[in-house]
């Protein structure tokens, strides 16, 4: 047995209360499903800045409603100290692991404007973090990213080796990471950073200017409109199923604290380029009566993207006992019946 299966039965024993911050969102309504499927108090925080209403309501349906009465929503903003300090006194009950993925993604959208990137990355994560430990709570994970690496040549990506930031929304995730070292050193509240890498999946917004590939991509070959790829369509990355990524979540959240204060890759430590992507996607329509046959459109490279990127998963395995589940290709075809709902 894997030591994720055994941390889930351990929970369904013996029930705990979670913060999640960004619930409303791609990778935190994902994490309120599982939790909440596993008998769970859940409360949510959310601003609604990326996050959705719809989002919720579809994780409402998917659980039976004994469980949905174990989440307590929040609207607020991790910008505003008091929102933070109250979603960890929930009410009296307090909080015993905090999983922070509130933040404002995408490296173009920080390009763009890198003020309101900083303020809710850095001054949002301060004060997550700051609250946090004021209320003591048993453990707080938090979202970090592999742009961290930044220009680093080698390949795989191991936790040890970065390199300079690329953009501002690089810049606010490694300064997240190194607010976690200090709070370890000085006050000893030891956190976990999790290096997500190219996260993907069913609820992840394929809307809007700052869309994720795989979203981007599939809603666009669904409707039958162009597909652009920045480049020659060789950039690689390593592609996470979110099933991949609410395992290591839980995994780090439950870890003991002589695994603490570190951060850890999330990846599935393989390497797949934009014209395979492109290729995996499209079968995968192909097997859902969706047949698109046609070819991308090519053009220039987009500032502030590394070229190639994968990472060395070997510390989650060995450390947290984390084993990817889900290939990018299992993950695609798992998520793409959501995508064609939710396009249709």
């Amino acid at each position: 047995m894997i030591k994720f299966d055994m941390i889930k039965q351990e929970l369904l024993k013996s029930p705990k209360i979670w913060l999640v911050t960004g619930v409303a969102g791609f990778i935190g309504s994902n994490l309120l499903e599982a939790l909440l499927k596993l008998n769970q108090k859940v409360v949510g925080l959310d601003n609604f800045a990326t996050g959705h209403q719809h989002n919720l309501d579809e994780v409402q349906g998917l659980v039976t409603a004994e469980q949905w009465q174990g989440f307590n929503f929040i609207e607020g903003d991790i910008r505003n100290y008091q929102d933070c300090e109250t979603a960890l006194a929930n009410n009296g009950e307090g909080i015993d692991y905090v999983l922070h993925q509130a933040a404002l993604g995408s490296v173009p959208r920080s390009i763009a404007d890198p003020v309101t990137t900083n303020a809710a990355n850095i001054t949002g994560f301060l004060n997550m973090l700051q609250s946090a430990k004021e209320a003591k709570v048993k453990s707080f994970t938090y979202a970090a990213s592999s742009s961290t690496y930044g220009d680093h040549p080698a390949l795989p990506k191991v936790e040890e080796n970065i390199g300079n930031p690329l953009s501002p929304y690089a810049v606010t995730k490694y300064v997240n990471e190194l607010y976690a070292g200090v709070y370890a050193k000085t006050y000893g509240f030891k956190t976990i950073g999790l290096r997500y890498f190219n996260v993907f999946g069913q609820r992840q917004d394929p809307n809007g200017a700052y869309a994720a590939v795989i979203p981007k991509w599939t809603a666009d070959m669904i409707k039958g409109e162009d597909v652009f790829i920045n480049g020659d369509g060789e950039t690689s990355r390593d592609f996470c199923f979110i099933e991949n990524t609410v395992q290591m979540n839980i995994l780090a959240a439950t870890a003991d604290d002589d695994v603490k204060a570190q951060v850890y890759n999330v990846a599935v430590g393989d390497r797949t380029t934009l014209n395979a992507l492109y290729s995996s996607i499209q079968r995968s329509l192909v097997s859902n009566g969706i047949d698109n046959r046609d070819k991308p459109t090519f053009r220039d490279f987009r500032v502030g993207d590394v070229r190639h990127s994968q990472a060395d998963i070997g510390k989650a395995k060995s450390l947290l006992g984390y084993v990817p589940e889900f290939t990018i290709q299992e993950g695609i075809d798992q998520a793409m019946p959501w995508y064609i709902r939710f396009i249709g």
